[in-house]
């Protein structure tokens, strides 16, 4: 009698599952990378960022208020900590009315400097942009037809247009950065119509990735605020039964 052929999950491990000990080893080494390249290179960055910001702020600090003079070893992060609070301590001194009066008067000295004003000037508005609170850089993610048409590429609306550009174009415009892959930092600024662009409901952070990944990472179908709100629900219900 014929033995009828194995159907399922089982069948299907067998036929999934590497027979010899070189494809076995094989899979777990990538398995082994798909785990700890993600955590690797995320250590490696922070050490990185520690380190550029230790080996440039720990050699201001005075050696007699440097506890690494003092001590036999070196503390990874002090010059972070330092920047810090740095930071923090002048962000509270421009509260005050002396402290606003000193900002001002420097900032007038640098805008009478003939070449130090003009790079001040794009710097103050650069970090304005990115970082004052009424501001948002990225406003959302669209597509664009870049860099000709029938092509498509992802962007970010960064801002209104200029109005001396709005002016003198004839279709109203919006400002779209569009990155560079795998670079976002750097790209292109070009002004498109706003009845060309796209708009999409993906995030920032999302678009970031999959830029980031030349596109390896696809962020998922976006989730509605409704069904957020289900499983919370559903957990809630539970509970109370």
């Amino acid at each position: 009698m014929d033995q009828k052929p194995r159907f399922g999950r089982r069948a299907e491990d067998d036929l999934d599952r590497p027979r010899t000990l070189g494809q076995r080893l094989r899979a777990y080494f990538f398995a082994g990378v798909l785990v700890l390249a993600p955590i690797s290179i995320t250590f490696y960055i922070a050490y990185l960022i520690l380190d550029f910001i230790d080996s440039h702020v720990t050699p201001l600090i005075p050696p007699r208020f440097n506890p690494e003079t003092y001590l036999p070893f070196t503390i990874p992060g002090f010059g972070l900590v330092i920047a810090v609070v740095v930071i923090t301590l002048v962000g509270a001194a421009t509260a005050n009315y002396l402290g606003r009066f000193f900002f001002r008067l420097s900032e007038r000295l640098l805008v009478r400097m003939p070449i130090i004003r003009s790079i001040y000037g794009a710097v103050k508005q650069l970090v304005e942009a990115v970082f004052a609170r009424k501001a948002n850089a990225f406003r959302n993610v669209v597509l664009v037809e870049w860099p000709r048409a029938g092509v498509w590429t992802l962007g970010f609306v960064t801002a209104d247009t200029a109005e001396e550009i709005q002016r003198r174009l004839p279709i109203e415009a919006c400002s779209v950065m569009v990155p560079t892959t795998p670079n976002p930092t750097s790209g292109y600024l070009i002004f498109v119509p706003k009845d060309s662009v796209i708009q999409l409901e993906m995030s920032v952070e999302d678009a970031m990735k999959m830029i980031l990944s030349s596109g390896i990472v696809v962020p998922g179908p976006p989730v509605a605020a409704e069904d957020r709100a289900a499983p919370a629900e559903a957990t809630e219900r539970t509970a109370l039964t």
